[in-house]
């Protein structure tokens, strides 16, 4: 009995002594990858998506990979009954994508693209239906990760500069060039969660195309693995415009199907009277 305990007294010693060792043990330097450099596999970080959640990830793509993060299908539904007015809009988008490639172990650009949507407005107090559909506007960001790329115990922090370009058909969106930055914070919290934050201004042309306006938008995220491929997340929203505040409570689903893949899906809820009632999603991510 003694020597059993002096071999589990060994066995559990020498365990303590590597995982004090492996928590002591720096990240990897990994300053000398770019874009043409491309980052080893064995360095690459986990996959982190700027999905299904509104709340950014502060975290890049690696130096020289690229990442796909697609809505698969969002549907969205609004029925409008503000000072007597009586307008269902049912707006559907598909493969809209936010292509992303690493330039620098800690920066890397995006571009998102709508590339179809569709929608459809009811007026009853008019009696008018109407439809439109077809490509919309393409987005250029670029994420800056300030610290925490590679862990550490303060958390990710990052800047997301970004501008909108104004491609869209049909009057599915303004004629104007509009930006704005993305301010996102991520970091571990105890019992297995993970809390993510957000602060976002947007320089939006006003409603009477004379100038540009302010909208702010705020969240906050925290997200719980269920399995060792299962993840789950709840979110609270909330944007400041020039017109009533909008606000939802949003919660989904993750699963990762491997190391470079996962899929997704979520659904929006209104929590104001001026934000869309109902959004539903799929997604899928593929890292490259």
């Amino acid at each position: 009995m003694l020597k059993l305990t002096h071999v589990l007294a060994t066995a559990l010693a020498v365990s303590l002594s590597l995982a004090q060792a492996a928590e002591k043990t720096p990240a990897p330097d990994k300053s000398a990858y770019s874009l043409l450099h491309r980052t080893p596999e064995k360095f690459l970080r986990d996959l982190s998506t700027d999905r299904p959640d509104l709340t950014e990830s502060p975290f890049t793509v690696d130096a020289g990979w690229w990442q796909i993060e697609s809505d698969l299908v969002n549907f969205t539904r609004d029925h409008d009954t503000a000072s007597g007015a009586n307008v269902k809009t049912e707006t559907l988008a598909l493969g809209s994508i936010n292509l992303k490639v690493g330039l620098t172990n800690n920066i890397d650009l995006q571009t998102v693209i709508e590339t179809y949507t569709r929608v459809r407005t009811h007026d009853r107090v008019a009696g008018t239906r109407d439809t439109i559909s077809g490509f919309g506007d393409i987005t250029s960001r670029l994420k800056i990760n300030v610290w925490g790329n590679d862990g550490g115990d303060s958390g990710a922090f990052a800047l997301m500069p970004f501008i909108k370009w104004p491609t869209n058909r049909h009057g599915l969106g303004n004629q104007s060039v509009e930006g704005g930055l993305i301010v996102p914070y991520a970091r571990d919290l105890p019992g297995g969660w993970g809390l993510g934050v957000m602060t976002e201004f947007d320089l939006v042309r006003n409603d009477t195309d004379t100038g540009y306006a302010t909208d702010w938008l705020n969240t906050v995220t925290v997200s719980h693995d269920l399995t060792e491929k299962l993840g789950c997340y709840l979110e609270l929203t909330h944007l400041t415009t020039r017109g009533p505040s909008r606000a939802t409570f949003d919660c989904g689903l993750t699963y990762g199907v491997n190391q470079h893949v996962q899929l997704d899906t979520g659904v929006n809820l209104a929590l104001t009277r001026a934000t869309e009632d109902l959004t539903l999603f799929v997604g899928l991510s593929v890292r490259f």
